[in-house]
């Protein structure tokens, strides 16, 4: 009532005129049932103007009420009002959450290095032709002037083993096969990425020979399967040691092709994977990069069903990195190794892109550069200034033995091999 006269006289004004006029008429009503009373029913003038008096208060409170519950209800439609708008702005707030909980769980650091990747492309074909146009101009310059042709490096002669089969063979069934281990250091903080199986034999007098000594390069495919069948069931072993631990290893295990074309060792490795499924994303078969192209339809079909039961592929000694690298990674290949001489001393034997850029272009398909043969900190150095994330090497690590608590597992594993063969 006291904001009456800051009120205009609209919907408030009328409200008012016809309360006014509501109590007017209940005023008469009750004047008439007093008037009624004293005349008609011969009441005294007191019990007359009692009468009206109570006529009107009753006449009031109907109206109070009446307008009591208009005024509820219209109180009750603004709260539903407002608690379904409050519902929207709740499902409104729950989709805008659900977004940002989308935009949170994506990957950012993923798609920066893809276009760190493109960038790094873009930059090397740009270098590229200014390097062509830079020969073009050349071509323009007198004969003279012009260096003479570097020839291409010949490809390295492959040196038998010194080792002859037979006594090779007889050291297997002496159960002199060792398997060690070299690690695979991450660059530049130098820690442990992965172990590379090295299967070595210990001849008389304690002297130890490495695989290039006694593995054949022309024939003796059993010998090559035993090898590799101990070394994967090493893998395995130290791969359980590991998850008991706690731990996850990455284990290079060395495959040849005389395993993937023999039915009987196909089966045997794919066994051993089925078996320890849990561990299998820890085995990385390495195969020579000449052997893997040269694989046959039967061989090729052994390794898909390699990596059908969670291993996948390691190319070594991998000569040209002009391949169709979305193919390889179709077929399992996660990780490539080349030798340190040739990829900084001689890149363009390996790419044509710029040797700043090979690493990042590979991680943009899931794989890894994994440079080998490092001998010398300048070439660590080196490798750190061209991005490069893995290196292995004699200067990094020689191959040592495995643990001695899982050396006693591997003569009879030696055993199991050689009773399959016969």
């Amino acid at each position: 009532m006291t904001n009456w006269p800051n009120l205009s006289f609209g919907a408030w004004g009328l409200n008012i005129v016809v309360q006014v006029i509501v109590y007017t008429f209940v005023v008469l009503a009750a004047l008439g049932v007093g008037a009624t009373a004293y005349f008609g029913l011969a009441f005294s003038p007191v019990e007359a103007g009692l009468a009206a008096f109570v006529f009107a208060g009753l006449g009031i409170l109907s109206i109070e009420r009446t307008l009591r519950r208009r005024a509820e209800a219209r109180l009750e439609k603004a709260i539903e009002d407002l608690s379904r708008l409050l519902a929207t702005d709740a499902q409104a707030g729950a989709v805008l959450s659900q977004r940002v909980n989308q935009l949170a769980d994506q990957d950012a650091g993923k798609r920066l290095q893809v276009v760190e990747a493109d960038i790094s492309v873009l930059g090397t074909v740009i270098r590229q032709v200014a390097e062509a146009v830079a020969e073009i101009e050349e071509q323009r310059t007198p004969s003279a002037s012009r260096p003479a042709p570097r020839e291409a490096a010949p490809a390295p002669e492959e040196i038998e083993p010194t080792i002859p089969p037979d006594a090779v063979r007889r050291a297997l069934a002496d159960d002199r096969l060792a398997v060690h281990v070299q690690p695979v250091l991450t660059l530049p903080q130098r820690r442990v990425h992965g172990y590379d199986l090295v299967p070595r034999l210990m001849l008389d007098g304690g002297e130890v020979a490495e695989p290039q000594d006694f593995l054949p390069r022309n024939g003796g495919e059993d010998i090559r399967r035993q090898v590799d069948g101990a070394s994967l069931l090493e893998a395995i072993a130290i791969a359980r040691r590991a998850r008991s631990a706690g731990q996850t290893v990455v284990l290079f295990v060395p495959l040849s092709r005389a395993t993937l074309a023999d039915r009987m060792s196909r089966e045997q490795h794919l066994s051993s994977l089925e078996a320890n499924r849990t561990i299998a994303q820890s085995v990385v078969f390495l195969l020579a990069d000449t052997d893997w192209q040269a694989l046959n339809e039967a061989e090729r079909i052994g390794a898909g069903q390699l990596v059908r039961v969670g291993a996948t592929f390691a190319l070594g000694a991998v000569r040209s990195l002009r391949s169709d690298i979305a193919a390889l990674v179709g077929q399992g290949v996660r990780a490539l190794r080349v030798d340190a001489g040739t990829f900084l001393s001689d890149p363009q034997a390996l790419t044509d892109f710029h040797i700043s850029d090979v690493a990042s272009y590979l991680a943009r398909f899931g794989v890894d550069l994994v440079v080998t043969g490092v001998g010398a900190e300048e070439q660590i150095l080196e490798l750190i200034e061209d991005g490069v994330d893995l290196a292995q090497g004699p200067h990094l690590a020689r191959p040592e033995p495995a643990r001695s608590d899982l050396a006693s597992e591997r003569p009879r594993a030696i055993g199991q091999l050689r009773r399959a063969e016969g």
